[in-house]
């Protein structure tokens, strides 16, 4: 195996968690096209206080993570929650297009539309392992990503609001007559799932450029990514963010990186033909 091959699948694997965090967007029959905004709007909000202010990105995660929970309640309070259960995937795909449109163009105007990048020193310094040079930037956020993850793991399967939640995404009614407060669920979900975007696009905005725009690009990786995964499973998304990335890199260095994203909607093509729930997914089943 050459050594452009491992450096692809090291790099792969590290930029991996950084996609992982960014994909529990399938939660409660709602599939959120914003979320490429909002890892957008992460890497802004991080960048504004790295310039603005001097606080470092990990640390600045104290304000930026909380900030886009109460935007994730926010947005689903305000639009989501008036979806009935009837469409509610179809007319959810619309409404956080919507928005997604909406903080596009509000970040247009706050920053404008050229690239910029979130540079810090110290997250360019390597350590040298094995021969080969990794970026701190990289390893940090692979560990943030695992730490995090893992963290989300246990309030799915150690918890009561877990219990809930899992309750809601088999079926919204049977989970209302035990009890279950369906809507709180969806809100506190969907905000979870926003706020977890802040590390994620700290992360983003430090390993490349970007601008308002960069988010239809990411959406398209994050969409094929979650489809692969399993709407809903969090192993499914480290697991099938990591083999992506992965994927991704080794064509660039075997085939040619002009013809790497393709790999993405190829393999969503494959997976929507063969099975439509993902790698890790269940089908749903619903009382009739």
């Amino acid at each position: 195996m050459s050594t452009q091959l491992i450096e692809a699948i090291i790099d792969g694997v590290l930029t991996g968690g950084l996609y992982a965090l960014t994909l529990i967007f399938g939660m409660l029959e709602v599939i959120n096209i914003a979320q490429g905004i909002f890892v957008v709007l992460g890497s802004y909000l991080s960048y504004a206080l790295w310039v603005h202010a001097g606080i470092d990105p990990f640390l600045g995660l104290l304000i930026t993570i909380p900030a886009l929970f109460v935007v994730g309640i926010g947005t689903e309070w305000a639009f989501l929650r008036r979806i009935g259960d009837r469409d509610r995937v179809a007319m959810s795909i619309l409404i956080t297009y919507a928005v997604s449109l909406l903080i596009e163009g509000a970040l247009d105007i706050g920053f404008g539309t050229t690239f910029v990048q979130l540079r810090v020193p110290y997250f360019s310094d390597t350590w040298h392992v094995f021969g080969f040079y990794l970026e701190y930037i990289y390893v940090f956020g692979f560990i943030m990503a695992a730490v995090l993850l893992a963290g989300l793991y246990a309030l799915m399967y150690r918890t009561r609001f877990g219990a809930s939640l899992r309750a809601a995404l088999q079926d919204r009614t049977a989970a209302a007559l035990i009890g279950v407060n369906v809507k709180r669920v969806s809100t506190i979900s969907f905000g979870i799932g926003v706020a977890v975007t802040a590390a994620g696009g700290m992360v983003f905005g430090a390993t490349s450029g970007f601008d308002a725009s960069s988010s239809l690009d990411l959406i398209s990786r994050l969409l094929t990514i979650v489809v692969l995964g399993g709407l809903g499973s969090i192993g499914g998304a480290m697991g099938a963010a990591l083999f992506m990335l992965v994927l991704e890199d080794i064509v660039a260095v075997v085939w040619s990186p002009v013809w790497s994203p393709v790999i993405y909607f190829l393999m969503l093509l494959i997976v929507l033909s063969v099975r439509p729930q993902g790698l890790f997914g269940k089908l749903a089943t619903r009382a009739q």
